[in-house]
């Protein structure tokens, strides 16, 4: 069976992610974000990593590590702490849901965030409603923090402390 691997995006997926990026799944879990991929992919700012996760050679997911104290926008707040990591993930096909891959892409997406040893943490946001992401990210020992508004999206905020992560 072919394995998981992560590589950076760039422009050449610009297609690829503007296509998953209107797929109903996707849309559901992220409803109010533009992502700008035409700009972004063209950037490389050392406080994100953007990763495709491909099957074998074949594409099927997107994932955006970053900063959150350094990230420009300051979506996570002003007075966010240091040493954390903050993660975004999507399968992009719906026919690829409910196979495990979310689970690999985000086991290496943790190892990806603790290799450093000042990180201390990963957060994550997914939509106060969307109870699969909630069960998901609990079942890799992220802990509920809070109920929080990030522009239109309600949402949790859960944690993941290195000492619980397991790699």
């Amino acid at each position: 069976m072919a394995s998981i691997k992560l590589r950076t995006a760039n422009i050449d997926d610009l297609e690829l992610l503007q296509h998953w990026d209107e797929q109903p799944h996707v849309v559901a879990s992220d409803p109010n974000d533009d992502w700008g991929w035409e700009t972004e992919l063209e950037k490389n700012p050392e406080w994100r990593e953007q990763l495709i996760a491909e099957l074998g050679n074949r594409p099927i997911g997107f994932m955006q590590i970053i900063d959150p104290l350094r990230e420009e926008s300051h979506y996570w707040g002003e007075s966010v702490e240091p040493n954390l990591r903050a993660i975004d993930i999507w399968i992009g096909e719906a026919d690829d849901l409910g196979k495990g891959y979310g689970t690999t892409m985000m086991r290496l997406a943790l190892e990806k965030c603790f290799a450093p040893p000042e990180v201390t943490a990963v957060i994550i946001d997914p939509l106060a409603s969307n109870t699969d992401a909630h069960r998901f990210y609990e079942r890799l020992g992220f802990k509920f923090v809070e109920r929080r508004q990030f522009g239109e999206d309600d949402c949790f905020v859960y944690r993941l402390e290195r000492s619980e992560f397991k790699s």
